[in-house]
């Protein structure tokens, strides 16, 4: 057994390069919990939030939301895994990812046996595809043939969220891009339609928009909502001013605005999300859901930020955890 292990930390906050790689002491598992051995984890806009400052968390810190590897042990209390299975772990509570070894809920993982998904594919889903099934569902309450557009279509959770909304019954889905070169990418993940941003007022009215962009996009969501439709706040990948709305808007135009955080989701209902990780990889194992997935090696973590904050990615980054 290693006496360490290795774990990209965060120091201090500021850009990607405060990203350093250290060596750290092992996590064992608390009751009703589970530690990973990591081959792949996750990389997702969320990270960049904790490096900058934006959310406030202690430091030095291991990002990390989600991950993919073998149970290393079980703590007190867990029961129905065993050492040595193959899982997909959110770890988005008290995150962690970016390491050799990380821990977690036990009710945050699901076993991968049987489902022929490889570790690099299944660390890309607990956060974009569960996120895509509790916000249609859980959130937005989809019913079948509803119409459905969604901001950043070619993006982690914008990939899942067109797949999830075809899956879930939706009639008509739109996407939108922030340029050109991302249309043909975004109408893969399943989208009826693909339009630019700042184009959107084109595509006609939604029952339901998912928005992670902020800014302009935010109240032109508003603007697209049809008569009881429902905008679901999840993001503000723009960094832009907070968007007023007022509460006299809503009930003169009979529409609803809900907020979705999945570590705020995951720390109060653990079982239910678990149900909805267990629901994304039944989902993609089954081809129900594509899952685009580039690879980097954990010590290029800086690099993948940089990447997600120049909007220079489709589907998903991932970052390969090499044991020594």
């Amino acid at each position: 057994m290693l006496d360490g292990m290795k774990a990209i930390t965060i120091p201090r906050f500021g850009d990607a390069d405060v990203l350093r790689l250290d060596e750290i002491e092992i996590p064992e598992p608390g009751p009703g919990q589970v530690s990973v051995d990591v081959a792949y984890a996750g990389a997702n806009f969320a990270e960049i939030l904790y490096r900058q400052g934006v959310v406030d968390v202690p430091l030095p810190f291991v990002p990390g939301i989600e991950a993919a590897g073998r149970i290393r042990a079980l703590g007190p209390g867990v029961e129905g895994l065993r050492v040595g299975q193959p899982v997909a772990a959110l770890t988005i509570v008290g995150s962690g990812g970016y390491a050799e070894v990380v821990t977690t809920a036990a009710d945050l993982v699901a076993p991968l046996d049987g489902t022929g998904l490889e570790p690099g594919v299944a660390a890309a889903l607990p956060s974009n595809s569960t996120t895509a099934f509790l916000v249609l569902d859980r959130v937005a309450r989809i019913e079948p043939g509803e119409s459905v557009l969604v901001h950043a279509a070619a993006g982690g959770v914008g990939s899942q969220l067109g797949q999830a909304a075809r899956s879930l019954g939706a009639g008509r889905v739109v996407g939108t891009v922030g340029s050109p070169a991302k249309i043909e990418t975004a109408r893969s993940f399943g989208y009826d339609e693909v339009v630019l941003r700042e184009e959107v007022a084109e595509a006609g009215r939604f029952d339901i928009v998912v928005d992670m962009v902020g800014g302009p996009a935010r109240r032109s969501s508003l603007d697209l909502l049809a008569p009881m439709g429902r905008l679901v706040v999840m993001g503000n990948a723009s960094g832009a001013e907070d968007v007023g709305i007022p509460a006299n808007e809503l009930w003169f135009t009979n529409k609803t605005v809900s907020g979705f955080n999945l570590a705020a989701f995951a720390a109060a209902f653990p079982a239910e999300t678990g149900r909805a990780l267990h629901r994304a990889v039944s989902a993609t194992a089954s081809g129900e859901l594509r899952v685009q997935v580039e690879s980097l090696r954990l010590e290029q973590a800086a690099e993948a930020h940089r990447r997600i904050e120049a909007g220079r990615t489709t589907g998903k980054l991932v970052l390969e955890v090499e044991r020594s």
